[in-house]
């Protein structure tokens, strides 16, 4: 099949879903020649990475991953694209220990960094938290602890047929779409940032052909993968099929705006300083872009309906000390 897709490609022919599903299956069974994933994926450049394509793809890799059980039907997840070249500190990753903190389900999908470096896993693991725990582990974690980090490597094995590739070809493609939309504990809720605006109402079409429930698609208008606070950011809202897009203005939400220096971090040792800092309710332009990222996780959840209700859950879940517990209490179980 992939051969007949490659060659729709040269022609600049797009595919629907199902010839892009059945590509992808191609190169997850390890039946694609690394000459042809490297086609398919110059192929999608050419002529883009429709919603369709992008569904197609993501319903093969995750018929593909090893499943997490997660009983919790308002479970989130909170995860970007990479590909933004910020370097950031790890907001999402951050924000995660706050949601849980605030009585949501978090089931954290990632790996380590794509444009930085220090992603999830890296800074998770200066952190004190076993990455590579058992998938066991993870839905023990999930059920007991309200919160685990899925190490995307381990739970996507037929991944590794497009590893060489991609290291070799060394520019974004699909496979950095693909990730966030397979969580494999299947959640159908959360926060999605992209790296680039025109992916916004692409990922949120291939968001909504998925059945994703509650999901916000988020780009700040600085071009972070993130609801930023140095200016707007551009979200679509996908709510049980309806979906609508606009504008988070962060003086709105009584956040003092910040600049890009305010936001970078470093090393995975640096940004474990300043995860544990802001755990332990250190202030400042760091904590205003957490608490705006919780809050919208926190919205996905259904536990309140406005990000101003949002952000009061997250600073009481750092305040209270509930967030560092969460912490504390992954990196003690992920070690068992």
């Amino acid at each position: 099949m992939i051969k007949d897709v490659i060659a729709k490609l040269v022609a600049r022919e797009s595919l629907s879903r199902a010839e892009a599903a059945a590509a992808m299956a191609d190169i997850m069974a390890g039946e694609a020649t690394d000459a042809q994933i490297g086609a398919f994926i110059m192929g999608l450049r050419q002529t883009g990475e429709t919603p369709e394509i992008i569904a197609g793809c993501a319903e093969t890799m995750r018929a593909n991953m090893t499943r997490i059980k997660c009983d919790d039907p308002n479970a989130v997840d909170i995860v970007g694209t990479g590909g933004d070249c910020a370097h950031t500190f790890n907001i999402s990753t951050t924000a995660a220990f706050v949601i849980a903190g605030a009585g949501v389900t978090v089931a954290k999908h990632g790996s380590y960094g794509v444009s930085s470096k220090c992603g999830s896993a890296n800074v998770l693991s200066e952190l004190g938290v076993n990455i590579q725990y058992t998938p066991q582990g993870m839905e023990k974690s999930l059920a007991e602890l309200g919160i685990a980090f899925l190490f995307a490597p381990g739970l996507h094995p037929a991944m590794k047929h497009v590893v060489g590739p991609r290291r070799d070809l060394g520019f974004w493609s699909i496979f950095n779409i693909l990730g966030p939309l397979c969580n494999p504990a299947g959640v159908k809720n959360g926060v999605l940032g992209v790296f680039k605006p025109e992916l916004v109402p692409i990922i949120s079409d291939a968001c909504a052909q998925l059945g994703m429930n509650y999901q916000f698609i988020v780009h700040g208008n600085d071009g972070i993968d993130e609801l930023t606070t140095t200016t707007t950011t551009m979200v679509t809202e996908i709510r049980r099929g309806k979906v609508e897009s606009y504008e988070v203005q962060p003086a709105g939400l009584g956040i003092s705006p910040a600049s890009a220096q305010d936001l970078v971090g470093g090393d995975p040792a640096e940004n474990a300083r300043t995860t544990m800092a802001l755990l332990n309710g250190e202030r400042g332009p760091k904590r205003d872009i957490v608490l705006l990222n919780a809050a919208f996780a926190i919205m996905a959840s259904r536990k309140v309906d406005n990000p101003q209700d949002g952000m009061s859950m997250a600073a009481e879940s750092i305040d209270s000390g509930a967030a560092l517990k969460k912490l504390n209490a992954l990196a003690e179980m992920s070690h068992r």
